[in-house]
């Protein structure tokens, strides 16, 4: 990974991922904020292996592919235990945690994940004068590492990657609960990001 463009990275994403969060908390019941950020070189196995030593448990993902000459992934995870924070947090009132999602409880973490992850990719999308047309949404619940390695299966994708990584918190009443957004970046975006004039 060139650091010059990791730095670049980093500034792009955490620009758009804080006025993103500042939109929502505006239209939220709950405040919202980026709470850490990190771009790393990871193979899928490295990336699984230290999502595999954390807390582990149950999350929920959304996620969006951009195909073409600049072809990334972006996933959002959401726990599953923090539906109820969730849902008052963003629409005012709480849904039951339940055992499995039902359709209410995707089509709410569908519409989130939605708006954070086309907020990043649009603005790479800025960034390199490029046009991305995002896929739909798509939603998958299981535990941390498997989701991971769902992201990592897109066709012909092998060896190592920048990843990068932005932790989001979302406090309502006394509650907080936090999400995690991992994006794969390709070499060439990276080289063209490098590229651009004033991104230095």
């Amino acid at each position: 990974m060139d650091p010059k463009a990791g730095k670049i990275l980093e500034r792009i994403v955490v620009a758009s991922l804080e006025k993103c969060m500042s939109r929502l908390s505006r239209v939220s019941a709950g405040k919202w904020n980026v709470a850490a950020m990190r771009v790393t070189w990871h193979s899928m196995e490295e990336a699984v292996k230290e999502h595999s030593s954390g807390p582990g448990g149950m999350g929920v993902a959304v996620y969006l592919e951009v195909r073409g000459e600049y072809p990334l992934t972006s996933m959002v995870i959401f726990q599953s235990d923090d539906i109820e924070t969730i849902s008052r947090g963003f629409l005012g009132f709480s849904f039951s945690k339940l055992p499995n999602l039902n359709q209410a409880q995707e089509l709410l973490l569908s519409e989130l994940g939605n708006i954070i992850l086309n907020a990043l990719i649009s603005s790479l999308s800025n960034a390199l004068k490029r046009s991305f047309l995002p896929s739909a949404p798509k939603c998958v619940q299981g535990e941390t590492h498997s989701l991971l390695e769902a992201l990592w299966a897109s066709p012909g994708r092998s060896g190592r990657y920048s990843l990068v990584t932005v932790m989001l918190d979302l406090q309502c009443d006394n509650q907080v609960t936090r999400s995690e957004v991992i994006t794969i970046i390709p070499e060439n975006m990276e080289a063209a990001l490098a590229a651009v004039p004033g991104q230095q």
